[in-house]
């Protein structure tokens, strides 16, 4: 996979985890805020836009939204022997 192919998996993850739990971006600073991590609704935006933002922002994420187990599937990912 290409470079830009990772990053548009790593926004459809973020992205999909909150469409499930029907989070805005809004909502999302607040979240983040009580878990100590200072973001505007502006930089989240433009993370998920572009898609190039660290795991560690992800992994943020996922720990405001309360997610204890995250199941990812990668599309397009697969080892070539």
């Amino acid at each position: 996979m290409t470079r830009d192919a990772w990053e548009d998996e790593a926004r459809r993850i973020v992205r999909a985890e909150l469409a499930r739990q029907d989070v805005t971006y809004k909502q999302l600073v607040k979240l983040l805020g009580g878990i100590g991590v200072d973001e505007t609704e502006r930089s989240i935006t433009n993370k998920l836009s572009r898609g190039s933002f660290q795991f560690v922002f992800a992994l943020q994420v996922m720990a405001a939204l309360g997610v204890k187990v995250l199941d990812v599937q990668l599309r397009g990912a697969g080892k070539k022997v």
